[in-house]
C-alpha cells in the first residue's frame, strides 16, 4: 500500500522562472539515469524481491522515497515554466533578451503537458522501462542500482553548474546529497553480498564448474595497440575472489577454427550456390 502525503520532501523554490531550464531538468527525470528510471528499478526488485527481508524492506524504502523525488522535480519544471505562453514564446523570435530565456522552451511544455513535467528526457524522447534492471540476483541488481546512482548524481552535478538560481540549486543539493547516501547504501550492501556469495555473478555457479575453460578467467588479452594496459591491476595480481593470478598476454592467437557456414537452401534466395544464374 501506498499513501500519499501532501508536503514535499524537501522545499522546491525557484528564484525565478526558467523554461529553457526546465527543459534540461526533463533529463533527471525522465532520462536514462534519471529519477523515473531508479524509482521503477527499486520498486520493481522491491516487488520481486524473494532474498532476505532485509533486502526488500530496504528496496521499497527508497524506491518510494524515489516516487517523492519524481514529484520534487515536477514541481520544479512547473515552477521553472511558470508564466510561459505561446504568445511569450512567439515574442522571442523579435527580442534578443526575451529569446535568451524563452528561445529554447520545449514546446510540448506548452502543448503537451500544459507547464508541467514530462516522462521523457531533455530531447522529449519517452521513458522507456528498458532502462531498468530487475533480474532477481540482488548481487547483479544492487550493482547496477550503484551504477544508476553514480549517473543519476552526476548528472544533476552538471545541472547545479547550468543555473545560477539558488532556489534551483538548493533543491539540486538535497538531491546530490540523497544520491550521495544511495552510493554509500549500495555499496554496503554489495560489500555484505560479496562477503557472503563472493564477489562474481552469479555465485551459484562457481569457477569449477567451468572446467577446461579455468585459465580464460584471469588472462588479459592485448588486442589494442601498446602495452599501457598490461599496467592495469586488470592485468596483474590476484583475482578479487582469490581463486587465481592474472597473466598478460601480450600477442594473443587465435584458439578457434574458421568457421565456414553451410550454403543454405535454394528457396531462401541467398544466391550463394556457385552457379551463374540464367537470365
Amino acid at each position: 500500500m501506498f499513501r500519499h502525503q501532501k508536503e514535499l520532501q524537501f522545499e522546491v523554490k525557484v528564484d525565478r522562472p526558467d523554461p529553457v531550464f526546465a527543459r534540461q531538468v526533463q533529463e533527471v527525470l525522465g532520462g536514462q539515469f534519471g529519477e523515473m528510471t531508479v524509482m521503477m528499478q527499486y520498486l520493481f526488485q522491491g516487488f520481486n524481491c524473494r532474498g532476505e527481508e532485509k533486502y526488500k524492506d530496504m528496496l521499497m524504502d527508497i524506491g518510494t522515497e524515489e516516487i517523492g523525488h519524481v514529484e520534487m522535480l515536477c514541481a520544479l519544471i512547473s515552477q521553472l515554466l511558470d508564466g510561459a505562453t505561446p504568445a511569450e514564446q512567439q515574442k522571442a523570435a523579435e527580442d534578443p533578451v526575451t529569446a535568451a530565456i524563452m528561445g529554447g522552451i520545449n514546446p510540448q511544455h506548452l502543448l503537451v503537458s500544459g507547464l508541467g513535467g514530462l516522462p521523457t528526457n531533455s530531447n522529449g524522447v519517452p521513458w522507456n522501462g528498458s532502462y531498468i534492471v530487475a533480474s532477481g540476483n540482488l548481487l547483479a541488481d544492487m550493482r547496477s542500482n550503484l551504477h544508476a546512482e553514480s549517473q543519476g548524481r552526476l548528472q544533476v552535478a552538471r545541472l547545479y553548474h547550468m543555473t545560477t538560481d539558488e532556489g534551483v540549486r538548493a533543491t539540486l543539493r538535497k538531491m546530490l546529497a540523497r544520491d550521495r547516501y544511495h552510493q554509500y547504501q549500495w555499496m554496503a550492501a554489495i560489500q555484505e553480498l560479496e562477503e557472503k556469495n563472493g564477489v562474481v555473478v552469479p555465485a551459484s555457479f562457481p569457477p569449477e564448474a567451468e572446467q577446461e575453460s579455468q585459465p580464460e578467467a584471469y588472462e588479459f588479452w592485448n588486442l589494442s595497440e601498446g602495452t599501457e594496459s598490461g599496467e592495469g591491476l586488470w592485468a596483474k595480481g590476484s583475482a578479487p575472489d582469490g581463486t587465481g593470478n592474472f597473466v598478460y598476454i601480450s600477442n594473443p592467437v587465435p584458439k578457434g577454427q574458421i568457421y565456414e557456414p553451410l550454403i543454405p537452401a535454394t528457396e531462401l534466395h541467398h544466391d550463394l550456390n556457385g552457379e551463374t544464374i540464367e537470365k
